[in-house]
């Protein structure tokens, strides 16, 4: 016996109503991308490695799908370096190409690419699968859509505030009330770095402090030491572990911590005007909250960052996240080029949404009307007014097989198709049809005028 089928662990199947709840969410992100002046674009689905490779940190670039390089990948790798069993250098050798793992770094090398056809600021939205080669768990998939709004060419900070504006309005229309946004700057956590002595730890203070959530302060007490951060440093940091506060108490404990920090003070610049113009011009339904830990793991942040959590009492990791990039287009070559962009995951949108209820409006796409066929003549009729049904936009279709009545019936019962039409040879010579409406079971006979205008 044949063995059954599966799929890759982290990737899924979607049934018709996945597919439309999904859709849904699509279509609310979308419309609100565009309302706020963004345009599409597309990219390939992978990139040459060297593209995508360093970009990320040592915990991204292990993360990227590699593939293999077509044909006998391994007959032009030297004996010895095989024999070392170095994975890193055989895989420079067998594969040229991966998977992306963002939108974000794909994005830079498009406006590289295509600089002399782009009008900056350059506004672009995408919206298409990403591939991580991540341990699955709930809400953390290695295929999964990350929907993507980003503006290049300017620095200007106005546009830190209409993104947190954009989440707002986002999920609004989602039903989805009680999110918060997040908000840091990683000049701040530069300026602490460089205040604690560990200014050329960087990007190893960063990535545990980001874990806070995840680890606790011990864990990443634990992480630091172990990348060779003092525990003097460690203990300076300490306050930052349980930094409480309206946001503007946050603000001005900051501003005494980096006092002696001009880049964490810049930081804090920046907070400080994004905070003042959101809380002037309000919010719908999310929060945003100034949270210092906040440090998203990702090298080419260089400003705000920007990380979104679902409703209190929903488990799920950030449902979105983003950032300022001062110079990422630079590692392609066009130098001094400004960005900033945000990300919704909607893949854990969904679940959140699916927790909370909040699909009740989104219905399967079906037809309106469903044509019974009862036999060669009878559809060939059919198809003629279908014809005329799909000109005028009406969702309609002929159920393909000339089954038993009662087969059809069920059909657009189970599917609850409002609308059936039934043809035999006394609606064939009259040149009219019979029509049912499935919910109050009342049939009449009508031209195909008044079946388009009954059913539109």
């Amino acid at each position: 016996m044949a063995q059954k089928p599966s799929i890759p662990k982290g990737t899924r199947d979607f049934s018709p109503t996945e597919v439309a709840k999904r859709n849904y969410i699509f279509s609310i992100i979308k419309e609100v991308f565009e309302v706020y002046g963004f345009q599409p674009i597309e990219t390939p689905s992978f990139e040459n490695s060297s593209t995508l490779m360093g970009k990320y940190g040592e915990e991204g670039d292990r993360l990227i799908f590699k593939i293999l390089n077509s044909g006998d990948y391994l007959k032009k790798v030297d004996d010895s370096l095989l024999s070392s069993k170095e994975s890193l250098k055989v895989t420079s050798k067998i594969s040229e190409k991966a998977l992306r793992y963002d939108l974000t770094v794909p994005f830079a090398r498009y406006v590289v690419q295509h600089q002399n056809e782009i009008e900056f600021p350059f506004k672009r939205y995408q919206m298409q699968p990403v591939w991580r080669a991540d341990r699955p768990q709930k809400g953390r998939f290695r295929e999964f859509y990350q929907c993507d709004a980003d503006v290049v060419g300017s620095k200007g900070l106005w546009q830190e505030v209409e993104f947190v504006q954009l989440y707002d309005a986002v999920f609004s229309k989602l039903k989805l009330v009680g999110t918060t946004i997040k908000l840091n700057n990683r000049k701040i956590l530069a300026g602490i770095a460089e205040i604690i002595g560990a200014k050329d730890k960087l990007i190893d203070f960063t990535v545990a402090l980001d874990k806070l959530d995840k680890i606790g302060a011990e864990g990443v007490t634990n992480e630091m030491i172990s990348k060779g951060i003092s525990e003097e440093a460690i203990e300076k940091v300490q306050p930052l572990f349980n930094f409480n506060g309206t946001n503007q108490e946050k603000l001005t404990q900051l501003q005494e911590i980096l006092a002696d920090s001009e880049e964490g003070l810049e930081g804090v610049k920046d907070l400080r005007f994004i905070v003042n113009n959101i809380e002037t011009l309000g919010l719908e339904s999310a929060k945003l909250e100034l949270d210092v830990t906040l440090a998203r793991g990702l090298n080419y942040y260089t400003g705000a960052i920007y990380e979104v959590s679902a409703p209190e009492g929903v488990k799920m990791g950030s449902i979105g996240g983003g950032g300022r990039y001062d110079d990422l287009t630079g590692i392609f070559g066009l130098k001094n080029v400004s960005g900033v962009g945000i990300s919704f995951g909607l893949d854990r949108i969904y679940l959140v949404l699916e927790e909370l209820n909040l699909f009740n409006e989104v219905t399967l796409p079906k037809p309106k009307v469903l044509f019974i066929n009862f036999g060669e003549n009878e559809a060939a009729y059919c198809m003629k007014a279908l014809i005329e049904f799909r000109k005028k936009g009406i969702k309609s279709e002929l159920y393909p097989d000339n089954a038993k009545m009662k087969k059809q019936m069920n059909y657009a019962n189970r599917r609850e198709i409002p609308f059936v039409v039934m043809v035999g040879s006394t609606e064939i010579e009259n040149h009219n049809f019979t029509l049912k409406n499935m919910q109050s079971g009342d049939q009449q006979v009508c031209s195909l005028k008044e079946l388009l205008t009954i059913t539109a």
